[in-house]
């Protein structure tokens, strides 16, 4: 590990605000090589951190943390904030079982104020705390800090219409991709400096509490002066949409300038209103090949990695690109994720017909649902975990008026670096009980295509989930012998004339951990498994597993996602209603409606109770059905 002479003195907010301007230097570069040497090997968010590395040091020198509260918007690029908070030492367990989390947590520090995960939440819940500190008279100052890729989605315009004007309230825009504001040449960046500058802000607070002062007319003759400049501001340069909304805005500031950056934070808080602080950053700044390819070094695997062969969501864009050169209908939509769900192949091949709405999932199925109306073929390709904000979109635009959707679900199921955040366990609880929504679960490469082309010919909608990373060579050929994918309701790793005595009826790669139970049980007794492609509608999936299941004494349900509402409770239900399950024992391993972290020294699945020892566990175990 490297030297940090200055960044090994840092245990808590209050050790950065006594250095010099030139120990503050120093320390950025150390934070950098710091985030550098260790994501290398943990994994996680690099550029977007290497970014925020002077504007999150200015941050803990101004504030008073943690009695002000600092809300960072997604949290991915709060590893700074997590290293100047007593997190140092700890960082090397990053993602890890039982270590830090990759987002900010409640859980893991007083720090944390609000926990994140998903874009566009920061300024809605800075919000929240700012008017509870009002209405408790408390002068607690509350900061949201919002990339620019944020206000793309619409949560954030609808917390700034809801913004009181007399909240202690900072907004941090930190632009650094994006250009959001209106590029007026050089005189708008000689203003910009000036506006950063210092004496223009001391002065600016003069003038203000000296005009306030002046008996009787003081306040009304401030209001005047401040309509008047806002005037003529507007009429030589445009609108500002931020004043518009009624923030005092400041800026645009260089976020690498930490002096410049204290100066206006130190302005904001005396300002003891509402304010936007417009920042400039750079991604990946400091470190060459993240400055060069900030997307390449958004969201770092761990260096422990085995080189990977083609992942789940480049074997969809390669299909979907496939597809769309023979059917001019289909349309591929994606929320701000081109690179991370594979469409960034079919937006090269097809420009016109890809469609990136920004980090707005709930406009991204209703803007679908309008495609199908018009005889398109939309696909919407989203993590499991964003799909959850579009729920109402799925029922009301698409499933109530029958439109043939596609949703095409990365990431589904258990994902363990990411965290709770991230976990895909609640979409096929809330998918099943749509009317007229079919659900795919492949687990190889065969099955996703042969699941997005029978898609492609239905009239209703559906959704095709499958998780991160590769295809398991071990699923392909247990279930897929020859090659061939067949049908697609589902799969079996026994012949018609075998009878196993236990039976493992799941769906997803978690049929991995059924494989593992099987070849731990050896010689003791016979174990057959089930692996589902096809899940809804799970009464023709039951009426095709009657046989399959006739002569098994007992039977498990496997599968990673939440157990209330879940395939297990589904599937049982409809082969209870034919007889199926008359006689046998039957359980479900499943999520017991809880959110799964990982433990230390544990996999994922032996943290949720998943594994192939908890399967072998239920199958000694005998027992009132559940």
């Amino acid at each position: 590990m490297g030297e940090y002479k200055i960044l090994n003195r840092i245990d808590r907010p209050e050790d950065l605000k006594g250095l010099s301007r030139a120990e503050i230097a120093a320390l950025t570069d150390e934070i950098r090589d710091f985030l550098v040497e260790n994501i290398r090997v943990t994994g996680g968010h690099l550029s977007s951190n290497l970014g925020v590395v002077e504007l999150t040091v200015a941050l803990h020198r101004v504030l008073d943390l943690p009695r002000d509260h600092l809300i960072w918007d997604v949290g991915h690029q709060s590893y700074v904030h997590k290293i100047l908070t007593g997190r140092r030492d700890n960082f090397h367990t990053l993602r890890a079982g039982g270590g830090l989390a990759g987002f900010t947590s409640r859980d893991e520090s007083e720090y944390d104020c609000f926990g994140a995960g998903h874009s566009s939440t920061s300024l809605s819940a800075a919000i929240g705390f700012a008017e509870a500190d009002r209405l408790c008279g408390s002068d607690a100052v509350t900061v949201a800090v919002v990339g620019d890729g944020a206000f793309t989605g619409g949560m954030i315009h609808e917390a700034l219409n809801n913004c009181a004007q007399n909240l202690r309230l900072i907004i941090i825009l930190n632009e650094n991709e994006m250009s959001i504001s209106k590029n007026i040449g050089h005189f708008a960046k000689n203003i910009a400096k000036l506006r950063a500058g210092k004496s223009y802000l001391k002065t600016k607070r003069a003038t203000r509490n000296f005009i306030k002062r002046i008996p009787l007319i003081g306040k009304g003759l401030f209001n005047f002066i401040k309509k008047r400049k806002k005037s003529l501001k507007n009429a030589m340069y445009g609108s500002n949409y931020f004043e518009d909304m009624g923030l005092y805005y400041l800026g645009p500031v260089n976020g690498h300038d930490t002096a410049a950056l204290e100066r206006l934070l130190e302005e904001a808080k005396a300002a003891k209103q509402s304010t936007l602080i417009h920042v400039k950053t750079v991604k990946g700044k400091g470190y060459e090949p993240a400055e060069s390819h900030p997307d390449s070094y958004h969201s770092m695997s761990k260096s422990a990695s085995k080189p990977q062969n083609r992942s789940f969501s480049q074997i969809f864009g390669e299909k979907l690109t496939a597809m769309a050169e023979s059917d001019g209908r289909i349309c591929a939509i994606t929320a701000a994720m081109a690179q991370g769900t594979g469409l960034d192949i079919f937006a090269a091949a097809h420009k016109d017909r890809f469609f990136d709405v920004g980090i707005a999932e709930e406009h991204a199925l209703t803007f679908a649902a309008g495609l199908a109306a018009e005889g398109m073929r939309p696909v919407v390709a989203v993590y499991s975990t964003f799909l959850q904000r579009a729920y109402d979109n799925i029922i009301h635009d698409i499933a109530l008026q029958k439109l043939p959707v596609i949703m095409c679900i990365d990431r589904a199921g258990i994902n363990a670096d990411d965290g709770p955040t991230h976990h895909g366990i609640f979409d096929v609880a809330f998918l099943s009980q749509i009317p007229g929504l079919t659900i795919y679960t492949p687990t190889t490469a065969a099955a996703l295509e042969a699941a997005m082309e029978e898609a492609m010919t239905l009239s209703g909608p559906s959704a095709i989930r499958y998780p991160k990373g590769c295809p398991s060579e071990e699923i392909g050929e247990v279930f897929y012998p020859d090659g061939k994918v067949g049908s697609l309701s589902f799969k079996t790793d026994f012949g018609p004339e075998d009878k196993p005595e236990v039976l493992v009826i799941t769906d997803g790669v978690i049929v991995r951990e059924a494989l593992r139970a099987k070849k731990m049980l050896e010689g003791r007794t016979s174990l057959g498994i089930v692996l589902i492609e096809k899940l809804s509608p799970y009464r023709e999936l039951a009426e095709g597993l009657a046989e399959a299941v006739k002569s098994a004494k007992q039977i498990l349900f496997l599968e990673e996602e939440i157990k209330t509402g879940g395939m297990g409770m589904l599937l049982s239900e409809a082969l209870r209603e034919l007889g199926s399950l008359e006689g046998k024992q039957y359980s479900i391993m499943a999520l017991e409606n809880a959110f799964i972290r990982s433990e230390k020294d544990k996999t994922v699945y032996e943290s949720a109770g998943l594994s192939a020892d908890d399967i072998l566990k239920r199958i000694t175990l005998t027992g009132d059905n559940r």
